[in-house]
């Protein structure tokens, strides 16, 4: 199992636009992922003050990626996002510098 995380920034005034989408989460777009073959275990969204960090514990963290760069689902719900994050072209995802054992 492998964890991995991501960090993405809510555009100014958006927070409540982010908070209300993910209260409707497309079933396609949770389909896309669970039926990936990614064997995602655990995935959760937390957000403070513009700031939002994913985190995901899956068997195949390329699966997920490539799930989330291309398929139609994710590409819907990036319409959605787009007016209310931040691009900022840096790349998305976190290195893990620590672990507790």
């Amino acid at each position: 199992m492998e964890r991995i995380a991501f960090h993405l920034e809510i555009s100014d005034g958006q927070r409540a636009a982010y908070h209300e989408a993910h209260e409707n989460v497309p079933d396609a777009l949770e389909e896309a992922y669970l039926s990936s073959g990614a064997d995602i275990v655990q995935y959760s969204c937390f957000e403070k003050d513009g700031h939002v960090f994913g985190y995901m514990e899956v068997e195949n963290p390329e699966i997920i990626k490539r799930v989330m760069e291309t398929s139609k689902a994710q590409s819907d719900w990036n319409e959605i996002m787009d007016p209310i994050l931040e691009d900022d072209n840096s790349g998305i995802w976190m290195e893990e510098v620590y672990r507790m054992k």
